[in-house]
C-alpha cells in the first residue's frame, strides 16, 4: 500500500484502527490533542460486548491481553427502587457476554500494542481542508500541517474532520449527567457500597436516574442523570462543589439516603457532563480520501454501545483497507455501507430506552429496565 494513513484521535476507535493496520504491515500515524496518555482521566468502566467490541479485539489480536484486564464479578446487576428496595439482583455467574474493564487500562493496552512513535501527542487539530485527488491537509494549533492520502476522523463529538464530509453538528439531547466518585466505599460509605453491590446499580424515575459502577478496588463511580435544559444546569455553580451537590440532591428528595449519598458524599466535586447527539441515521456521500469512525460519525447519548461501536468501526475499517490496499475508495465504501446502518440501529434502539421514549418505559421505567435485563436478547 502506497497511500499514507493519518488518524486524528487516539481514543479506542482510532487506536483499534491503528493496531489492525499495524498487524497488516500498513504504516499509520495517529495525531492526538492530549499531551500524553496520562494527561486526563480516561473515564470509568466499560462493558465490552461479545457481538461488537470483542470482535474488534479479536481482529486486533488482543483478546489475551484484554482478558487480563477484566474485573471479575463486575457484570453483576442491581436495579433498585428509589426507596432502596432491591427489585433485581442479578449476580455475575461468569456466563455474561459483557465483561467489564477500566477504560483507561483498555486504552493503554491498545497504545502498548503499537510501535513507539505511532501516536504523536500534543497535536491539537484546528482545521482540515481538501486539496483534491483524495488528499487532505490537516492544520494543528502549533502551526504545523500534514498532508495525507487517507484521513480518518476518530476525534469524537466535536470532530474537526467531520466538516469535510458533513454539515451536521451535535445537538443537546435534553439530558445531562453529573459525575461523582466515592473512594474506599466499603469502609467509608458502607451503606452505599452495599446498595451498589459488586457490579452496576441502577435506580430511576422519569427524568431522574442514578447509575453507579464498582470500579477497581472499592471505588464507586456514579452518573446522576437529569432531563433538564442546559439553562437549568447553568444556574448551578459547579465551581462550588458542595453547593452544586446539594442542589442536585434536592431533585432526589425522598430517595433512600444510601442512594443520595452518591451525590452528597462524593470525594471529588461533581462534574457536569451535558449529553449531545448527532442526528439519527447520520451519513454522508463518499468523499475521496476521508472517512469517520466512532463518535465523530455517529455520536449518541451513552447507551453502552459507543465504545464498542467505535472499536468495531476501527477494526472493520482496518480490515477493509488491508483487503483493498490499492483501491482505497472501495475500502472506504465497503466500510461505510456496513457502518451506517449498524450505528443507526444501535442509536435508535438504545436511545429510545435510555430516554424512556418507548411506550413501556414511559409508563414504568423501572419495570421496563428489569424486563430489558431479564429477557433473552438476540445477537445484534
Amino acid at each position: 500500500m502506497t497511500t499514507d494513513v493519518t488518524i486524528i484521535g487516539a481514543g479506542l476507535g482510532g487506536l483499534t484502527l491503528a493496531r489492525v493496520l499495524h498487524l497488516h504491515g500498513i504504516p499509520v500515524t495517529v495525531h492526538e490533542a492530549e499531551t500524553s496518555p496520562a494527561a486526563r482521566s480516561q473515564g470509568g468502566m466499560l462493558d465490552i460486548h461479545d457481538y461488537n467490541g470483542q470482535l474488534a479485539l479479536k481482529a486486533a489480536d488482543l483478546m489475551d491481553e484484554f482478558r487480563d484486564l477484566v474485573l471479575e464479578g463486575r457484570q453483576a446487576m442491581r436495579i433498585l427502587d428509589p426507596d432502596g428496595t432491591v427489585l433485581l439482583d442479578k449476580p455475575d455467574d461468569g456466563t455474561g457476554g459483557r465483561p467489564e474493564v477500566q477504560r483507561g487500562e483498555l486504552r493503554q493496552m491498545l497504545l502498548d500494542s503499537l510501535p513507539v512513535g505511532t501516536v504523536r501527542w500534543g497535536r491539537k487539530v484546528t482545521g482540515a481542508r481538501t486539496l483534491g485527488e483524495g488528499r487532505h491537509e490537516v492544520t494543528f494549533a502549533d502551526g504545523r500541517t500534514v498532508v495525507t492520502g487517507l484521513l480518518v476522523g476518530a476525534d469524537g463529538a466535536w470532530s474537526r474532520v467531520r466538516p469535510l464530509l458533513s454539515s451536521a453538528t451535535p445537538e443537546y439531547s435534553g439530558k445531562s449527567l453529573v459525575e461523582t466518585y466515592l473512594f474506599e466505599a466499603d469502609t467509608r460509605h458502607p451503606a452505599t457500597a452495599e446498595a451498589v453491590g459488586g457490579g452496576t446499580m441502577m435506580a430511576l424515575t422519569p427524568g431522574r436516574e442514578i447509575f453507579a459502577h464498582r470500579e477497581r478496588g472499592d471505588t464507586l463511580h456514579a452518573y446522576v442523570g437529569l432531563a433538564e435544559p442546559q439553562e437549568w444546569f447553568a444556574a448551578i455553580d459547579f465551581t462550588d462543589g458542595p453547593a452544586a451537590a446539594a442542589r442536585i440532591a434536592q431533585e432526589f428528595a425522598g430517595w433512600a439516603p444510601e442512594l443520595t449519598a452518591l451525590i452528597t458524599d462524593g470525594d471529588i466535586a461533581p462534574v457536569l457532563r451535558p449529553l449531545f447527539a448527532l442526528p439519527h441515521g447520520h451519513r454522508w456521500d463518499r468523499v475521496p480520501g476521508v472517512t469517520l469512525l466512532g463518535d465523530a460519525a455517529h455520536l449518541s447519548i451513552p447507551n453502552g454501545e459507543g465504545a464498542n461501536l467505535a472499536m468495531l468501526d476501527g477494526a472493520e475499517l482496518g480490515e477493509a483497507i488491508a483487503a483493498y490496499p490499492d483501491d482505497i475508495e472501495t475500502a472506504l465504501d465497503e466500510y461505510e455501507q456496513a457502518m451506517f446502518p449498524r450505528s443507526a440501529k444501535a442509536a435508535l434502539f438504545e436511545d429510545a430506552e435510555a430516554q424512556g421514549t418507548d411506550t413501556d418505559s414511559a409508563k414504568d421505567p423501572i419495570q421496563a429496565l428489569i424486563a430489558e435485563f431479564t429477557r433473552d436478547k438476540p445477537s445484534k
